[in-house]
């Protein structure tokens, strides 16, 4: 589906993000080692009745540059990008390493996020990740090949530091404390089968956030990209009020 490249100024420089569709605004976040790409097989649907925005994390999705990624520092510069690019506020989309930005961004700037669903959010401790490599790539593996190639291009524009880097702050991280403090309505869904983000975390989403919806699908990590209909519907059920 064809995009179109906005810019704005943020921190000095000039950000480009990609922006499709006719609506309220929808931010879309992508996970760790990803881009704006994982997203284009619900582009369609959610375009239908959103504008869309895309949005690549600092040190992601362009040629690599060896930039450490910083996770508040992260959340900051998506405030500031609201600001700059005027979408706020906003219903805000965050896959796994994007969850827990954007779970962050509701509970501490709550003026931006109108409506939040975190896909496989990162940061919720608990589940030991020492033998999730395997099923994960077991999963990720099962995917379409296009994915699979789009995958590998994506780690390589993020780049070693950047990957690492963000890795190892999600697993220091604890993202129960921001979402006690979101008062955002909030949508959260899960793969049944995903290895990283296992549905046993929707327990301890739903006791630290009580007004949560939960939403399971019969997907893995990446449910946007293993079963696009069935995530794109849940999500404008939920945008609109359904």
């Amino acid at each position: 589906m064809r995009t179109q490249l906005r810019t704005a100024r943020v921190d000095g420089q000039t950000l480009r993000w990609r922006q499709v569709g006719a609506g309220s605004p929808l931010v879309l976040v992508h996970g760790l080692a990803g881009s704006w790409r994982w997203w284009r097989a619900v582009l369609p649907s959610l375009a239908e009745r959103r504008t869309v925005h895309l949005l690549d994390l600092p040190g992601f999705g362009r040629l690599p540059g060896v930039r450490r990624f910083d996770l508040d520092g992260a959340v900051d510069w998506v405030a500031r990008w609201t600001d700059a690019a005027d979408v706020a506020p906003a219903d805000v989309v965050g896959h796994s390493l994007g969850g827990l930005v954007c779970a962050r961004l509701a509970a501490r700037h709550p003026e931006i996020v109108r409506r939040l669903v975190l896909v496989a959010p990162a940061g919720v401790p608990g589940h030991d990740l020492t033998g999730a490599a395997l099923p994960l790539a077991r999963s990720l593996l099962a995917l379409r090949p296009g994915f699979l190639a789009l995958l590998a291009r994506d780690a390589a524009r993020s780049g070693l530091v950047t990957t690492l880097s963000a890795a190892l702050a999600v697993l220091a991280a604890d993202v129960r404390d921001d979402l006690a403090a979101v008062t955002a309505p909030t949508l959260v869904v899960l793969g049944r089968d995903d290895p990283l983000v296992p549905v046993a975390n929707g327990a301890e989403i739903k006791r630290v956030l009580p007004h949560a919806e939960l939403r399971i699908l019969d997907a893995g990590h990446v449910p946007m990209v293993e079963q696009p209909d069935a995530f794109s519907r849940e999500v404008l059920a939920f945008l609109a009020g359904r």
